[in-house]
């Protein structure tokens, strides 16, 4: 399950890595697919996690 998108014109690690892009897309989809918690749990958790690391995604 693929959660994100590639971002263009070269801002990110991900592009110059696009093998390690797709093993934390896999864990990433993996994490938000699976797992005890409910999708509403899990969405509050990355909000908070955004907010306290002030992440704009």
């Amino acid at each position: 399950m693929t959660r994100i998108a590639i971002p263009e014109g070269g801002m990110s690690l991900f592009d110059h890595q696009p093998e390690l892009f797709a093993v934390f897309n896999r864990f990433y989809g993996t994490l938000w697919s699976e797992g005890q918690l409910d999708q509403a749990t899990k969405e509050v958790g990355r909000l908070r996690n955004a907010r306290v690391n002030d992440c704009n995604i």
